[in-house]
């Protein structure tokens, strides 16, 4: 292991665990405190994975170590870590939530907003899985599985893209997306709205996603959106119109505008979620300039 990657993961295991996500681990450690009227092995082992709820991706494992050496470096300097891993597995119910964190930002303001955010993500989703899990006990009945994860999409000179892909199941699966997409020369976040000349851009994008979608119809009789003069029965509600002013996106490593809706938002639910790649002769006009879409 070279010098460089021994003073991370020194830097790392020297780092407190925020304290946010610490009281995570202590609420769910100490719920696991009281044993069950009827023990069994599933749960045994539902507990023993509690136990090791919190883990620390950057330790001292050969393993980890060698994950560790293939994560991307973003340009020379910003990389982009996994902080944290919630792990609960019990019988009907499984949680498997993971918190990315920026790393070697400039702007400090602007990296520890971001990691604020992914830890309060994350908080969220375990408090929303803790209180449902407890309603369905109540009852008696019921499975429930949350699984969060996150990928570096985009990796260039210029464009860092992160993905947080959130999956709930119960009765039926529900899959959210979301996009942080930064400047790392200027490491800034990037909105819609600071990449057009005005708020025409709606219209403009929102007609050639419509077009994309008449066209997949056509061309694939599985395929099923909810859009008008396609040839479908559609709902009475949730027909696409379009997008809003600041739609989920992201630039992919190709410089072109990639836009992306929930499971549900665009279509039915077996279509799960969509992206639909904006030619960029369609929005050329629109664009403040070609810094970060060409």
């Amino acid at each position: 292991m070279d010098e460089k990657l021994k003073q991370l993961k020194k830097k790392y295991m020297n780092t407190p665990i925020p304290k946010e996500l610490d009281d995570v681990v202590h609420d769910t450690l100490m719920s696991k405190q009281k044993k069950p009227k009827r023990p069994n092995p599933n749960w045994f082992i539902g507990l023993a994975a509690a136990v090791m709820l919190f883990v620390l991706t950057i330790n001292t494992s050969p393993v980890v170590a060698g994950n560790l050496a293939k994560i991307p470096v973003v340009g020379s300097v910003i990389q982009v870590l996994t902080i944290s891993e919630i792990h609960v597995h019990e019988e009907n119910y499984d949680a498997d939530i993971t918190t990315p964190n920026v790393h070697n930002f400039d702007d400090k303001q602007t990296e520890n907003s971001l990691n604020q955010k992914y830890i309060q993500e994350s908080k969220q989703l375990y408090d929303e899985f803790k209180n449902e899990v407890g309603n369905l006990k109540k009852n008696g009945e019921g499975h429930y599985n949350v699984d969060a994860s996150y990928d570096v999409i985009t990796d260039n000179e210029k464009i860092l893209s992160i993905k947080r892909t959130v999956q709930k199941t119960q009765a039926s699966s529900y899959e959210t997306i979301k996009f942080d997409t930064i400047d790392k020369q200027k490491e800034m976040l990037l909105t819609l709205p600071i990449l057009f000349k005005d708020d025409s851009y709606i219209s403009t994008i929102s007609n050639v996603i419509k077009d994309q979608m008449r066209e997949q119809i056509r061309n694939d009789e599985n395929k099923v959106y909810w859009v008008r003069d396609a040839g479908i029965n559609l709902p009475p509600e949730g027909v696409f119109d379009q997008i809003d002013a600041n739609q989920s996106f992201y630039i992919n490593e190709n410089y072109k505008l990639v836009i992306a809706f929930d499971d549900y938002e665009v279509g039915p639910g077996y279509m799960g979620t969509a992206e639909f790649v904006i030619p960029t002769e369609k929005i050329a006009n629109e664009l403040e300039g070609d810094a970060y879409i060409k």
